[in-house]
């Protein structure tokens, strides 16, 4: 598990469907948030994920009930999965333990390349053919690229 508690935006991230890196962009500031926050912090932005999640994962899963996307079960199953986390975890925080919300939010930075660049990379390629035809084109600036002056 990553132990730094930064979690920048990065291109890498795009998957060319907007609405989905629009909310992925949403998912990392909040998640760095979480991960920068003092203690007497830690319940309020735990509280902003929760809400975020289940909106971002709501949104998903109309996408692919909507268009009858092929892995639907296996992508829902995910997000069920970090939602009973946050939820367990939640319980945990109220009782005074903020470290169980710091090591939710490193499990979250450390997740979600995965499950971007795996499920829902598929469903951006997806969506993006039901609604115009083709795959999504991404354009991704400076990775990997550094100043040579």
């Amino acid at each position: 598990m990553s132990t730094t508690t930064e979690f920048p935006w990065t291109d890498a991230y795009l998957l060319g469907y907007p609405p989905m890196d629009d909310t992925h962009r949403e998912f990392v500031v909040i998640v760095s948030a979480l991960l920068a926050a003092d203690d007497n912090e830690v319940a309020g932005h735990l509280e902003a994920f929760a809400k975020h999640a289940e909106a971002h994962f709501a949104q998903e899963h109309e996408w692919m009930d909507q268009t009858d996307f092929p892995a639907a079960q296996c992508h829902k199953d995910e997000h069920n999965a970090v939602m009973k986390s946050v939820r367990d975890v939640q319980a945990i925080v109220a009782t005074g333990n903020v470290e169980e919300a710091r090591s939710l939010a490193k499990a979250l930075k450390d997740w979600f390349p995965g499950h971007a660049d795996y499920l829902d990379s598929a469903l951006a390629a997806w969506m993006s053919k039901k609604k115009h035809g083709g795959k999504p084109v991404v354009l991704r600036r400076n990775l990997g690229l550094r100043d040579e002056a």
